[in-house]
């Protein structure tokens, strides 16, 4: 990745390292609090820096991660993830919470109900009518 000297805006950045698919959904999510440098809130023209610590969130997921490299140029997503370094815990805390979310969204049923199903349901309801 290209280095643009000792700094880039931290929306460039994670839009560069793909963690937003739009520098303004980064910037939006940067100026919404989502993201954090060292703990603290910050704006979308902030500064960064190899070494700097963030916390990201988008969605239920949580990231804590080490900037490695700057970049102000979006590229691969091989190049992207050589940006950062993720922090153990976090990855461990995210595949749970991925399993977790997995489990509870499968469905009793698959698809609408058959012909048969149909008026099984039709005639209990009409039973308790």
């Amino acid at each position: 990745m290209q280095d643009n000297g000792d700094k880039v805006r931290i929306d460039k950045w994670l839009w560069a390292a793909r963690f937003y698919k739009t520098r303004a959904l980064a910037a939006g999510a940067v100026e919404g609090g989502k993201v954090r440098l060292d703990g603290a809130r910050v704006k979308p023209s902030k500064t960064l820096r190899p070494g700097d610590a963030l916390e990201i969130r988008q969605g239920p997921y949580r990231y804590s991660i080490m900037v490695r490299e700057l970049s102000d140029r979006r590229g691969s997503a091989a190049l992207a993830s050589q940006l950062y370094a993720e922090n153990e815990e976090s990855k461990k805390a995210r595949e749970q919470l991925k399993a977790q979310l997995q489990m509870q969204s499968r469905p009793f049923h698959k698809g609408r109900p058959t012909k048969r199903a149909r008026r099984q349901l039709q005639k209990f309801t009409d039973y308790y009518r």
